[in-house]
């Protein structure tokens, strides 16, 4: 029997249903995921099934005692909770019989408390809470108010597990997360017991978890059995399919239109049937609810900045008494697609910082390259003003947007993004987390950058919109510095990653990062081969009686910034090359600093009309430059390794 089953279900909040005529059925023990664009009703639909929301029409079946907690995009604590209260929330008709109970009120039946108690496991809840805290490594004394949002849906997620439910509902429970708390987490859902419905974006999540999907489209829920290469091929043949039928359709109901508006000895002989017919399919084209558009992103890179982006030498910083970064040698060069890696609190921002030069290093140097043009993504959406509307957002004080040397309308631009002209001028407080991060990138996208800074750009974000963004950062001519725990988006997007590698119990120190070649799935691999190479090469105890063992040869971990081996042996450079190395950085500043004077001239309008011969020869001094700053960059590179 099925432990809940929703049948012809309606609900609607618009002009258009979440739900039209829906049905659902989840056995015990399946693990479902729930996909469909932003604003489409996923979360509405898991409110329904926690009975948090009524329907419009249509019967919702639980089986007999079914429990069911919903875990929120955005959990909601009690103001001043410590964690611990926060948890035990999830066990609170437990912890109210025990105390009914022990109180011993006059005319309390209290074999009927005792089994009820006993059936919800509440004569030991405190330990329940305890031992949940354990696992997911909280502090029961620390304040819900004070934690980061990753925490805090731990926090969530702790106060749903001590209820122990039959069916627990998930709302995007990885964002916010770093990889190792995802990868934690499905190993947790993996091996508990009982029923499960998540709605999430990310790609190997889903893989590594559901045993089946569930897509809203258009009002409609349809199964999909197997993981998500299987749900793409089957959806494929669908919307082929249902193209074709409406093409068919289409072109029968034109047909039937030109035949109802022939001459008047036509219509005396026409059949009634046939006009019947007619009306019929006018009736089901009006009704057909059509597949959304799809988001239309393009990515202006401006102009080209220089080759260095970024130079970071012996860098090293330290906040609020912990070193964040210590040592880090990286050279970002024009184009460089870099992934930044590590759990939350680990420095990735910092780094950022760093790197863009917002933030000085308490050690070593940081160097940033010429005509930058930075465009920020921000995961806390702070450049978002409530209570301004969507024009306002994207545009303020015009109606156009100059994208890529074309002129745009601004409502022509949000429509491009899915928004219609009949929200533009709503605010952004109206909007779906979804829908806001998609607005988030409307604006970033409106103008040129040659730098695109992305600090988890993928929450919220449906997969549509989430592959087509993969796409376009794929072909992107500037650079891309990406922070993002979606283990496949990294893997489809980057070039190289640097990781944070700070954990001592891995054998690491504070503040270590490293850079790997490819994508998350590289690093670990990387990562891994690294240490079978350090277990095997460590020391061993002498067995009795025999001779020592010999030095073990020491293992170089994998290259970090572009190939530099830590700990590799250094050949002693000779006197002219040291000479060299000495003068490359100010050969350098002094070519930049030509660059700079000639790109200025190149850019003044007046310069092709006052001597054109001029202008064509500081542009091949230009190119000429960057080629000599190249060299000059390798070489000092390769010298300095070496030295």
């Amino acid at each position: 029997m099925a432990l809940i089953t929703l049948a012809d279900a309606s609900l609607a909040y618009g002009h258009l249903p979440l739900l039209d005529r829906a049905a659902l059925s989840l056995d015990a023990g399946e693990r479902l995921a729930l996909i469909g664009r932003n604003g489409t009703g996923k979360s509405s639909l898991l409110k329904v099934l926690a009975q948090a929301e009524a329907l419009d029409s249509g019967v919702l079946q639980l089986q007999g005692g079914t429990r069911v907690v919903l875990v929120a995009q955005e959990p909601v604590f009690a103001e001043g909770q410590s964690v611990f209260d926060a948890v035990a929330d999830g066990v609170a008709e437990a912890r109210a019989l025990r105390q009914r109970y022990e109180a011993h009120a006059p005319g309390e039946d209290l074999d009927a408390l005792q089994s009820r108690l006993e059936t919800l496991g509440g004569w030991n809840w405190e330990q329940r809470v305890g031992e949940t805290l354990e696992r997911l490594s909280l502090d029961g004394t620390a304040a819900v108010s004070l934690l980061s949002g990753g925490v805090r849906k731990r926090v969530a997620l702790a106060r749903a597990l001590v209820a122990q439910p039959d069916l627990l509902l998930l709302d995007e429970p990885t964002n916010h997360l770093d990889i190792d708390a995802i990868e934690w987490l499905q190993n947790l859902l993996v091996a508990r017991r009982g029923s499960l419905l998540l709605v999430s974006h990310d790609r190997a999540f889903i893989d590594a978890v559901a045993t089946r999907i569930i897509e809203l489209d258009r009002g409609r829920l349809r199964s999909y059995p197997g993981n998500f290469a299987a749900f793409e091929a089957a959806k494929q043949r669908e919307l082929a399919a249902e193209a074709l039928e409406a093409a068919r359709a289409d072109k029968l109901l034109a047909q039937e239109e030109v035949w109802v508006r022939q001459g008047v000895e036509a219509r005396r002989t026409r059949s009634v049937g046939r006009v019947a017919r007619l009306e019929v399919l006018r009736a089901q084209r009006v009704a057909r609810r059509e597949q959304l558009g799809q988001v239309r992103l393009e990515l202006d890179a401006g102009r080209s900045s220089g080759r260095i982006v970024a130079e970071l030498r012996d860098v090293g910083i330290e906040r609020g008494g912990r070193c964040l970064v210590d040592g880090f040698n990286a050279t970002v060069l024009r184009g460089d697609k870099i992934g930044l890696l590590g759990p939350n609190g680990a420095g990735k921002t910092t780094l950022l910082k760093l790197m863009l030069g917002e933030l000085q290093p308490d050690r070593g140097t940081v160097r940033r390259g010429t005509q930058l043009q930075v465009a920020y993504f921000d995961q806390m959406r702070a450049g978002l003003d409530l209570e301004a509307t969507l024009v306002d957002t994207i545009s303020p004080g015009s109606e156009w947007i100059e994208q890529g040397g074309r002129r745009t309308h601004v409502m022509s631009y949000l429509s491009d993004f899915l928004f219609s002209p009949q929200r533009a001028n709503a605010p952004v407080r109206t909007l779906s987390g979804g829908e806001r991060n998609r607005l988030l990138l409307a604006r970033l996208m409106a103008l040129p950058a040659n730098v695109l800074v992305l600090d988890e750009p993928t929450n919220d974000l449906d997969l549509e919109t989430l592959e087509l963004l993969e796409e376009r950062l794929q072909s992107y001519a500037g650079t891309l510095l990406l922070v993002s725990h979606d283990r496949r988006f990294v893997d489809n997007v980057v070039t190289s990653t640097i990781a944070w590698e700070g954990d001592a119990a891995q054998g690491g120190r504070p503040g270590l990062w490293r850079e790997y070649e490819g994508g998350y799935e590289d690093w670990r691999t990387q990562r891994e081969r690294t240490r079978v190479a350090l277990a095997a090469s460590a020391p061993r105890p002498a067995v009795a009686g025999s001779a020592s063992p010999a030095p073990a040869a020491s293992v170089i971990p994998p290259a970090a910034n572009r190939g530099a081996t830590e700990g590799a042996a250094r050949q002693k450079l000779s006197y002219k090359e040291s000479r060299e190395l000495q003068e490359l950085p100010a050969r350098i500043e002094a070519l930049e600093a030509e660059q700079r004077e000639l790109a200025a001239r190149i850019e003044d309008p007046d310069a092709y009309t006052k001597d054109l011969r001029a202008a064509a020869a500081a542009h091949e001094r230009w190119a000429a430059i960057e080629e000599d700053l190249m060299a000059c960059l390798e070489r000092w590179e390769a010298l300095s390794q070496r030295s």
